[in-house]
Parts: C-alpha cells; structure tokens; sequence
C-alpha cells in the first residue's frame, strides 16, 4: 500500500514520452478509420427511441462490413483459381471461413433482443428488410445461387444492381475452380465449363466420378484436395449461419411474417435447402463403394 492508502497496482501508468499526443494535421486512428462517419451511421427511428434499436441496427452494419471483406475475398480467391494460383486462393478462403465464424456468433448478440423489445420498435423498420442487402446476395451470387430477378429489387440502388449484374455474367468461384481441375487434366465435362454463367448451379452427376478420382487416387495433388475442402467448409459454414439465423428468428418474432413481405421463418427455412456445391457432397456417397 502507498502511504495515501492506494494500492500501487492501481497508480496511474504515464504515457510512454515517445507516445506522439500531438496529432493536429496528422494521420490518427480515427480518421485512418473515419470513425466519425462510421459511429456516427446509426439514426434509430423509432420515436421515442427505442434503447434496443440501437443493437439491432450495429448487428446489421458490422455484418455489412463483414460481407463486404467476405465478397473482396471471394473475388481475389476466384482471380487465384483463373491464375492457377491454388495456395493464394485457398489463403483467401481461409479467410472467408474465419469471417463466417464471426458472423455466425454474431446471432448470439441478436438474440439477446427478447420477443417484447424487438416489438416496440420493429414497426418503425417499415418495408426494410435483410432481404434487400444487395452484399449479401453479392455473396451468393458469386458462390453460384444466382438468381437475375433479385436485380429487380434494387432498382432503386443503381449501384448496388450493377455490382450484382457483374457478378451475374462472371463465372462463380466453383467455375474458376472446375476449370482449374480441367487445366490440371482432370476430365470436366465440356457441357460443365461451356455452361451459361448466368444461370444458377444445378446438380452436375457428370462431375461427381472427377471428385471421386480427386478423393481417392494418391496421386491427386494435396492442394487440389485441400480445395475440395476448402469449399465443402465454406458450404458448411453458410449453412449454419443460416440456421443461427432461422433460430435467432424463431425466438424473436416466432411466425411473423417478415418485414419486406416474405413468409418469415418458412422463407428462411427453404433456404437451408439450397447448395452450392452439390457435387462435393454427392461424391461421398461413392468413396469407398
């Protein structure tokens, strides 16, 4: 104990003198970061402002910053792939798995908001809806569930349409992948790498003795395996943040219908049907028969 009683632990530690204090004109963290446009992006609207408004509306920003690193890692993974860079992809998509892990957790902090909270303020969202994030379709788009009608929706949002007509005439990541393996001299049907990109990824049986070539030949090289991996995790990693997100919605708002006019929690639970990589999972069935 100091003589004043304070305990010395408890002192006051100096700042370091090689700390710069002075930062007028200088690059700070919080202009590096812009923080004052970014703490200053949540305008609840609920009136009186809701205190759990203001949790609902950082869950859904933070999840946006994370989708939009997510969708600038798949687009550098799949420019790895047309490159024949495998190790740099599959350092992008590690990336990715890791983003997933975040945003699955983050439904934790969601449901925290209980059924009686979310009513008082879910009225002021109006039409607004996570169905209209043009990231999160981005995201999709890119991993094959395409859809063009889903360009409709963001009529309103130009530039958010074209991102998502890009992606929609671009080859998804698992066509960069299936073209690899055929440069790699895997036999990929040529109906699979001709097929048109703007439709949406539908089971292929053709591919699916390729992967079991893949899967069970001692010869296939480790990274190729490593990949097919890679893709089975970033499947499986969507679908159980789709699943956190069908339960965070059931013990929120149970059967409601949802805010931009879907069916709510049947909508979300036919999405759990949807697959990217079909083939990949169809191909264990065969190991080993």
């Amino acid at each position: 104990m100091t003589s004043s009683g304070e305990h010395p632990d408890r002192a006051v530690r100096p700042i370091e003198e090689s700390v710069r204090t002075d930062l007028a004109g200088a690059m700070s963290y919080g202009r590096y970061l812009d923080l004052d446009r970014l703490l200053g992006a949540q305008h609840p609207v609920s009136s009186p402002e809701h205190h759990d408004e203001l949790l609902f509306i950082v869950q859904h920003q933070t999840s946006e910053l994370w989708l939009k690193l997510m969708l600038h890692e798949l687009r550098a993974a799949r420019a790895y792939l047309a490159g024949d860079a495998v190790g740099a992809a599959l350092k992008s998509l590690a990336r990715v798995k890791n983003i997933q892990r975040t945003l699955t957790e983050q439904w934790s902090v969601l449901a925290t908001l209980t059924p009686r909270e979310y009513a008082q303020f879910r009225g002021s969202l109006g039409s607004a809806s996570g169905f209209q994030s043009a990231q999160y379709r981005a995201v999709e788009f890119i991993l094959g569930n395409k859809n063009a009608a889903m360009l409709k929706v963001f009529d309103s949002e130009p530039d958010a349409q074209a991102v998502l007509a890009e992606l929609l005439e671009s080859p998804t990541l698992y066509d960069e992948f299936l073209a690899l393996l055929a440069r790699l001299g895997f036999e990929v049907p040529s109906s699979v790498l001709d097929r048109d990109v703007r439709e949406p990824w539908v089971f292929q049986p053709a591919l699916v003795p390729v992967f079991r070539r893949i899967y069970e030949s001692e010869e296939t090289p480790w990274r190729v395996y490593e990949a097919c991996e890679s893709l089975v995790d970033l499947e499986d990693n969507f679908q159980l943040w789709r699943f956190r997100h069908v339960l965070t919605v059931r013990r929120t708002i149970g059967g409601k219908t949802g805010t931009g006019g879907s069916s709510g929690l049947g909508f979300l639970q036919r999405a759990l049907e949807l697959t990217f990589f079909p083939e990949l999972y169809a191909v264990r069935t065969e190991i080993g028969t």
